[in-house]
């Protein structure tokens, strides 16, 4: 990897430095997340601070400036560490948001983006100037207020859905959750009437809905390091267990999930059902070759039909 050239290594020190003064911890201000927050900005070695911008960029986009302003050329693999490692805190800490466009677009989306707040610009673009310390003084007493605009913002922006029993539940925006709403609300009442929703996995919150005595009851006791499904439905006149997965921003349900699943639920007093759920039939087929045999596929498009892979039986456990 080429070292920085004399301008662009200041130019990721201040930003070290701004990010260090705007209150993040030594990896949330090391040189990746300096770089990453320079893309943020559009901000090339040669402009000064108060040029700075906030369009909403996604991860390839942000990496592609790096490469060319700054000499850095990341592996491919490294997008996910710019993620995970920086873009995230960034966003908790409310110095960046995802997807003010449209906050309830799916996590797989191609056009998943982050911009930088204006309240945040605002005080970047006076790095360098009398004004910065006063400016960052502000912006940081602001900053709790700040963070609970976001936040409610955020739960305008959450997804609301009708259980089965009829009461109302919330999900975070983004991420399968919009597939999520339409396995109980349109899924549940055609294929499992009179089930009971005994958990479901919020992109947000893995553990949103959790009945853990009814589960227990069934001897099924999770690990809580244990992948979910998406959502579990229990048939109380069958005695079924109906694991649920979104494919919509996770795989279906292979042979390996199966097994995992099966693992998972070893103890199982109720028979299980899988079933991999998508947003619709185009997304389907690119895993039509891939679903385990003894499954079930639904797709949100069209909600009335499911598909079989269960050979000598329609929807129901195995021995």
């Amino acid at each position: 990897m080429s070292e920085l050239s004399n301008d662009a290594y200041e130019r990721v020190e201040d930003a070290r430095i701004a990010l260090e003064t705007l209150g993040m911890d030594a990896e949330r201000s090391n040189e990746r997340s300096a770089l990453v927050l320079l893309a943020l900005l559009r901000l090339t070695p040669a402009e000064s601070w108060a040029e700075a911008a906030n369009p909403m960029l996604g991860t390839r986009a942000i990496m592609d400036f790096i490469r060319d302003e700054y000499g850095k050329d990341y592996a491919p693999n490294t997008r996910e560490t710019v993620r995970r490692f920086t873009l995230h805190q960034f966003v908790e800490a409310r110095l960046v948001v995802q997807n003010p466009d449209e906050p309830q677009r799916p996590v797989n989306s191609p056009k998943w983006n982050y911009q930088v707040t204006a309240e945040a610009l605002d005080v970047l673009r006076a790095y360098g100037t009398d004004a910065w310390q006063s400016a960052t003084d502000r912006y940081l007493a602001d900053l709790p207020g700040l963070k609970a605009r976001y936040a409610a913002a955020r739960e305008m922006d959450r997804i609301p859905l009708t259980l089965p029993d009829g009461s109302i539940f919330t999900l975070s925006p983004g991420g399968q959750n919009v597939l999520l709403k339409a396995m109980v609300e349109d899924f549940c009442p055609r294929f499992t009437p009179g089930g009971q929703v005994l958990y479901i996995g919020d992109a947000g919150d893995k553990w949103a809905l959790f009945e853990r005595e009814t589960l227990s009851s069934l001897n099924v006791e999770v690990d809580e390091h244990g992948k979910m499904p998406d959502l579990v439905i229990y048939l109380p006149d069958r005695n079924w267990l109906v694991l649920l997965e979104a494919a919509s921003s996770h795989g279906p349900v292979d042979s390996k999930r199966q097994a995992e699943l099966a693992g998972l639920f070893a103890q199982s007093t109720a028979g299980l059902v899988y079933v991999s759920c998508f947003p619709n039939r185009a997304e389907f087929r690119k895993y039509v070759d891939k679903i385990a045999w003894e499954s079930e596929v639904w797709c949100a498009d069209h909600p009335t039909h499911m598909i079989h892979y269960n050979g000598e039986r329609f929807l129901g456990p195995y021995e």
